[in-house]
């Protein structure tokens, strides 16, 4: 939706021959399928009027002597901008917010602005609604964010501008980081203790699953704006039957509200055809931290609550640091597929796939050496394979696919047990603001991520050396 076509520069009138590199076609379209990248970058056409012009990606040329052409040009010129607009390569995308709107030369960083931008939403997003999550409930958040999900990703389909669009996909953001945050931790309550580390962990399996279908959606479909309105009605399913979700006994009992959470493990029992249990029974097996100490209906949590004292500052600032780190390299590897080389929907698709069963790997490996033995060695290895991509030559594809693949691989599930380990550090009054603020980190680094690897252009492999370090 975002690429960047190859393009060029649009002549002042109708093309009668395109006198470079002795094409056949009169066609500056179909010119891009015939030329290299860098015979891309000047093209000179002779128009219907007689007129030669040479057109490059941002500027455009008139020969003044056309007596001597040999395919380029000596003779005095004067170089003019591009105010007729620009012929894109449309072998890819027939359309995309750059061709939609122009964002290239001058108008480039237009282009640059549009994924920070979208993170930034993000990042208020996971803090807004995990707050509210903490205090308002799990459910009338998932039931907010699923219904702004589906208005605002149509809204952004229909835009008609720049700004517009900017700013439904901003809201946009907010209200996908929101339901991404609470939906993790409504599974981690929802679900008995015996399968809450493979139930959670495997969620993060959908989101996978998700971007699969996100390449093939792109593969076939080819117009931003189609495939915009297609990823949004995804969403209709959900809000069709959220309603039937009920609110986690943990946040009822957290609030003191026992008959309301009483009444869901009745229904809860009810679905599983199993018999019910009292509360009182539930609380000595697995909720001992509300017996101790049950907070009042008026009592309010804050930011504050994650810095207490020193053990819970030091515990969270580490945590934000996993965050940023798993973050980074997470998104990198995602948003550089084009500079892997090769066909960039078959790269984004397997990316995509590596992480699947990286999750089981997770589920397998904590129960046997633990969240943090693991999270380190799952760190390291993605580090070490950042490395490995930038010693292996640009020619070498499928070497480098493999790397990038492994560095998926870990670095995927790093970002998967890090959503498990922050909501098991956090007692259940504070669990969605953990987990929200510690997102609202690691989108700093998604802000980041855009810029590394615009960086690419200057060296291929900046955005692995600063997701390997």
């Amino acid at each position: 939706m975002l690429f960047t076509p190859h393009h060029t520069c649009k002549p002042p009138g109708n093309v009668s021959q395109i006198l470079s590199y002795d094409l056949s076609t009169w066609n500056l379209e179909n010119m891009f399928a015939m030329l290299t990248p860098a015979q891309k970058n000047n093209v000179t056409v002779q128009l219907h009027n007689g007129e030669i012009w040479e057109l490059s990606k941002c500027t455009r040329v008139q020969k003044e002597n056309t007596s001597q052409f040999k395919g380029r040009y000596s003779s005095g010129k004067t170089d003019l901008l591009c105010l007729d607009g620009y012929i894109y390569d449309r072998s890819q995308w027939k359309s995309t917010v750059v061709t939609e709107w122009n964002l290239v030369c001058h108008r480039r960083w237009f282009a640059q602005l549009i994924q920070p931008g979208f993170m930034l939403g993000v990042m208020l997003g996971s803090l807004i609604f995990g707050y509210l999550a903490d205090r308002r409930g799990r459910r009338p958040v998932l039931w907010s964010t699923g219904i702004g999900m589906f208005l605002f990703g149509i809204t952004v389909a229909f835009t008609t501008d720049y700004y517009s669009f900017m700013g439904a996909r901003f809201f946009l953001a907010m209200m996908t980081s929101g339901y991404v945050v609470v939906v993790f931790v409504y599974v981690t309550e929802i679900i008995g203790m015996k399968s809450r580390t493979w139930a959670s962990m495997q969620l993060h399996s959908f989101f996978a699953i998700g971007a699969v279908l996100v390449a093939l959606t792109a593969y076939v479909v080819r117009t931003w704006w189609l495939y915009q309105l297609i990823l949004s009605t995804v969403t209709i399913p959900f809000i069709m039957c959220c309603w039937i979700l009920p609110e986690t006994p943990f946040w009822l009992l957290s609030k003191g509200r026992y008959r309301e959470a009483q009444n869901v493990v009745d229904m809860i029992a009810r679905w599983n055809g199993t018999r019910s249990y009292k509360l009182s029974e539930l609380l000595s097996l697995d909720l001992s931290e509300f017996t101790h100490n049950k907070p009042s209906k008026t009592e309010k949590h804050s930011l504050c609550e994650l810095f207490r004292d020193c053990d819970i500052t030091t515990r969270t600032l580490i945590l934000w640091l996993v965050w940023f780190t798993a973050s980074l390299g997470f998104y990198t590897l995602a948003l550089n597929t084009y500079s892997l080389g090769g066909n960039e929907y078959l790269n984004f698709f397997l990316l995509g796939l590596a992480e699947i069963p990286a999750y089981t790997l997770v589920c397998i490996c904590i129960d046997r050496v633990g969240r943090r033995n693991a999270m380190v060695f799952f760190l390291f290895s993605s580090s070490l394979t950042c490395g490995l991509i930038v010693v292996i030559p640009q020619n070498y594809y499928p070497w480098g696919l493999v790397a990038s693949l492994t560095g998926k691989f870990a670095i995927g599930a790093v970002f998967g047990l890090i959503y498990l380990y922050t909501a098991e550090l956090y007692p259940t009054v504070v669990r969605c603001l953990a987990v929200g603020s510690s997102s609202m980190v690691c989108r700093v680094a998604n802000i980041l991520v855009p810029f590394t690897v615009f960086l690419s252009s200057i060296w291929i492999f900046i955005p692995q050396v600063s997701t390997g370090l």
